[in-house]
């Protein structure tokens, strides 16, 4: 299975040691560029994610900076062995100052390597629709239904998800990588590609703590709800109060803590 490798390690316990083989979660880099009819060819910087799917984490990132309104932006692509490069028309809104990092993107920050992250903040979104209801009920069921769904962690316990869910707990995508907004960027853009955005009658569940960036991606692809099981961040929960978001984290299967819009949650 491809997305993760195997080493030769040690395992340590008291008063003895093993030589054994592991599996580890692949880490490669992606390097990605765009050319438009104003800019020419520039990159866009190197991300470090798991291999597969690359075209659907570049399309992922681009809508949610805000390149590309919809797929429809793209004119062509070309994906090579670790790299990718597309041709975008004259309706995207690309822009070398804002849109170049100056240095990687690490698994840990999709964010990191911008210049200013106002456009990010200012960004034009998707109302988030009133009328989705979840309940603890909905979140055991899509908590549920994730993990067996998760062959990456499953053999390496090193990889990040992100998935939607419909209001009565259908999976619809779930991408796994080393790095969250990866997997992130993969679920959206794989939406993108199908011209399905806004999401606006889907749960997003995330594995891993709320970030900024999370929230923000979520927040540009038109999800309402979105849970994750680890914590949040104070950005986090800034952004998704600005934007009437429904932010759930420490999601259990038989509890949960919200922190923005319980408006949304039936148990109330």
């Amino acid at each position: 299975m491809s997305g993760f490798e195997s080493r030769d390690i040690v395992r340590i316990s008291q008063g003895s040691h093993n030589r054994d083989r592991d599996n580890v979660i692949e880490e490669r880099s992606l390097s990605i560029s765009v050319s438009t009819p104003d800019y020419g060819s520039n990159n866009l910087g190197v991300t470090m994610r798991t291999s597969g799917n690359d075209d659907l984490l570049a399309i992922g990132m681009l809508y949610s900076e805000g390149i590309i309104k919809s797929i429809r932006d793209v004119e062509s692509i070309n994906s090579e062995v670790d790299s990718i490069h597309f041709s975008l028309r004259d309706s995207s809104s690309f822009n070398p100052e804002i849109h170049c990092r100056g240095s990687t993107v690490t698994s840990a920050c999709g964010i990191c390597g911008r210049s200013t992250i106002d456009d990010v903040l200012h960004m034009h979104v998707p109302d988030l629709q009133e009328g989705f209801g979840v309940s603890i009920e909905l979140l055991s069921k899509c908590l549920g239904t994730m993990k067996p769904n998760q062959p990456f962690f499953a053999n390496t316990g090193g990889s990040h998800a992100c998935a939607s869910f419909s209001e009565d707990g259908q999976i619809g995508m779930i991408f796994e990588d080393v790095g969250r907004h990866n997997a992130m960027d993969k679920l959206v853009g794989f939406y993108v590609n199908n011209d399905s955005i806004p999401l606006s009658d889907m749960i997003l569940v995330v594995s891993g703590r709320a970030s900024f960036e999370l929230v923000q991606k979520s927040i540009r692809a038109g999800f309402p709800v979105m849970a994750s099981i680890g914590a949040p961040s104070t950005m986090a929960i800034d952004l998704a109060r600005e934007y009437g978001k429904t932010l759930i984290c420490f999601a259990k299967s038989d509890s949960a803590t919200v922190y923005s819009g319980h408006r949304r949650f039936s148990n109330f």
